[in-house]
């Protein structure tokens, strides 16, 4: 995410067009270019979760300081909103905040909630903001898995919106101007809002269909593979189980010490479309269970398409409840904020199935579908 002062970003006036083929791939950091760039004043830099570089771990950001390749002073926003954010925008003197971020379609993927934050600190500072859209790595086609319920809201989901959204950062800039911060009081002015838009992205597009390389957002999302899966298997967190932080295949690698082959027979013997799960072991360099053989599960998807993440994830919870005595819950409920309420929880220790889980939020993502309509900017 950067700040630039003053309007003059004519750089920006194009679309945003990711998919041109060129002799040689250029990738530089917006930062670069914009500071490279005459007619673009760009005065300070700021960082979200994981930091302005993306070193850092979840729960984790790089700090204040400066960037040594511009010497532009680069502002810490991990856990900053409202008004202290917007004195931070005031601070820095600028005048338009410029967001550029991959995010990976999974509400609880902090950065759309960074973009949301932004948004309302920019409209109670009198800032503008411009969005640089960006493809969803898992596809547009359809939104999936429970509707959080405010009552849950956090920063890994501030408003309701499904678990797997299936938008693009710049459709959900309009959302969150369009739906929820207009309700922000009649003090603050609305947020002034730009999406620039990609062309030749199409909804039903996965990440390799950009022809883009991948460079990983967050240390834990090193493939557009793990974006496919993390929807699902980053409910995990919410347990006592290791969703692979400190393997080489993070969310797509889950277990525990003393978890065995019991777990992914019973999660493979769901029958879940589009997705195979294979008895695995493996040992954490870090996070859960860190240095200890772990037994578990290694999804291998068959079929993008038919594959539903959220179905996934709720299968695993459930088969690993039922096939593991050591399964247990975090003890803050983290699952709640991660599923949206208490919902999931409940019925998953009330001993219900993948399908039973699914008919109780489906009425709440055909509310969230519909809504979403209204603001989907690519075929």
């Amino acid at each position: 995410m950067t700040l630039a002062q003053g309007t003059d970003l004519l750089l920006l006036d194009e679309p945003n067009n990711y998919f041109d083929p060129a002799p040689a791939l250029d990738l530089p950091h917006l930062v670069d270019v914009l500071h490279a760039d005459e007619r673009v004043d760009l005065v300070a830099v700021f960082g979200p979760e994981h930091g302005f570089r993306g070193t850092a771990q979840a729960g984790g950001s790089e700090g204040t300081g400066r960037d040594p390749a511009t010497g532009l002073p680069v502002y810490d926003t991990y856990g900053k909103s409202g008004q202290g954010l917007a004195d931070v925008f005031t601070a820095a003197g600028v005048d338009t905040v410029v967001f550029d971020i991959q995010d990976v379609g999974a509400r609880f993927y902090t950065y759309i909630w960074t973009l949301y934050d932004c948004m309302r600190a920019a409209a109670l500072a009198g800032k503008a903001v411009v969005v640089l859209d960006r493809p969803n790595p898992v596809g547009g086609v359809r939104a999936a898995g429970p509707v959080l319920r405010r009552p849950y809201a956090s920063f890994v989901g501030r408003e309701p919106i499904s678990l797997a959204h299936g938008m693009t950062a710049g459709e959900l800039a309009g959302l969150f101007a369009g739906e929820f911060l207009r309700e922000s009081g009649p003090a603050v002015r609305p947020v002034r809002l730009r999406v620039v838009r990609m062309t030749g992205w199409r909804r039903e597009s996965f990440f390799d269909g950009t022809g883009l390389p991948w460079v990983p957002p967050s240390p834990n999302m090193p493939t557009p593979a793990t974006a496919l899966a993390y929807a699902g298997t980053c409910l995990l967190e919410g347990t006592n189980l290791s969703e692979g932080r400190g393997t080489a295949t993070p969310f797509e690698l889950v277990g525990a010490e003393g978890a065995d082959r019991r777990w992914a027979e019973a999660a493979d013997a769901l029958g879940l479309p589009g997705v195979w799960f294979r008895e695995a072991y493996f040992t954490p360099s870090f996070s859960k269970h860190s240095g200890r053989l772990c037994g578990g599960v290694r999804l291998i998807v068959h079929d993008r398409e038919a594959f539903d993440p959220v179905r996934a994830g709720i299968g695993l919870l459930v088969t690993a409840r039922r096939t593991w005595s050591g399964f247990a819950w975090r003890a803050d409920h983290w699952i709640d904020r991660l599923t949206g309420s208490d919902r999931v929880r409940v019925m998953v220790d009330a001993g219900a199935g993948v399908e039973e889980i699914a008919a109780d939020w489906a009425a709440e993502l055909a509310g969230f579908a519909a809504l979403r309509e209204g603001y989907l900017l690519y075929p």
